[in-house]
């Protein structure tokens, strides 16, 4: 499990930042996030403030320790690495509790400094990018902040789509029972998606397509494919009744049954291209994987 809670005894009076890089071996800029977002407490369990000097007692202190199942970067430099992620793993953990992420690998393989510069859905599979020191990671996200990056998907959806279109709406939060979804609104973000018929199969009646998002919303690609009547095929959460979403969120769902409502055993959606400039130099990456 990655995150562990941990006592640490207090031999000679202290600054806790100190105490926290000395003893513990935290980064100095981890240490005072840390303190920062109150996750370090005295054996009173009283939170610490930074300048505090410790005297007695311990402190406890909940880190994140890494493990690996041998996941490897399909490319790495100085810099940055790019991960091939398989669906059904998250990239970061959502409790403490969760037992293995994405983030698990990266903090192994690079260290604390290493940071998922972006984020895919935990069944979406494909490119994810990963910066491995401070600098890159300020580059790399000013880069996305700036719609710098070119990220093409391949999704199988339902029924046929003809020619290539642009999806412009909206998107903003469901006002549904499933807090977790998005919805098309006009009140909502201004969204705009590319999407491409790459293949149609009339006995399964479903397309291939290549979708292009050119802004970053939640669940972009699932809504607006959704939106205009296409669900994805394998999505458990968009297009179907929400009592059967709210049961497959809560794990009351055998994979028999997804498997007939969904159509597949997961979600047909696969990031298969990234392509950016990163100090003066070219990149283009491509997924070594395929779902169909």
């Amino acid at each position: 499990m990655p995150y562990v809670l941990k006592h640490y005894d207090v031999q000679t009076p202290e600054k806790v930042e100190d105490f926290l890089v000395n003893v513990v071996k935290l980064s100095e800029a981890l240490a005072l996030s840390l303190l920062q977002k109150g996750k370090i407490v005295d054996h009173k369990k009283r939170r610490l403030q930074k300048g505090q000097t410790l005297k007695s007692g311990y402190i406890e202190v909940l880190v994140f320790e890494a493990m690996t199942k041998g996941l490897t970067p399909l490319f790495q430099c100085e810099h940055f690495a790019i991960f091939d992620k398989p669906s059904g793993l998250l990239v970061h953990p959502t409790t403490h509790s969760t037992a293995y992420t994405l983030l698990d690998e990266i903090r192994y393989l690079f260290g604390e400094e290493a940071h998922l510069v972006h984020r895919i859905d935990a069944e979406t599979s494909g490119l994810i990018l990963v910066s491995k020191n401070g600098y890159a990671q300020y580059l790399l996200k000013e880069l996305f902040a700036k719609k710098a990056f070119v990220k093409k998907y391949k999704a199988l959806v339902e029924d046929e789509i003809k020619e290539e279109m642009l999806i412009t709406k909206n998107i903003s939060p469901s006002n549904g029972i499933i807090k977790l979804k998005m919805m098309t609104s006009p009140d909502g973000k201004d969204s705009s998606t590319l999407i491409r018929p790459l293949h149609y199969s009339k006995e399964k009646n479903q397309t291939l397509v290549e979708a292009q998002p050119y802004t970053g919303r939640q669940h972009q690609i699932r809504v607006h494919l959704d939106s205009i009547g296409h669900r994805i095929v394998g999505d458990p959460i968009y297009g179907l009744d929400e009592h059967f979403v709210d049961d497959f969120l809560n794990h009351n769902i055998e994979a028999q049954e997804r498997l007939q409502v969904t159509g597949a055993s997961r979600l047909m959606l696969h990031a298969y291209h990234l392509e950016f400039t990163f100090l003066n130099n070219r990149y283009i990456f491509c997924s070594k994987q395929d779902f169909v």
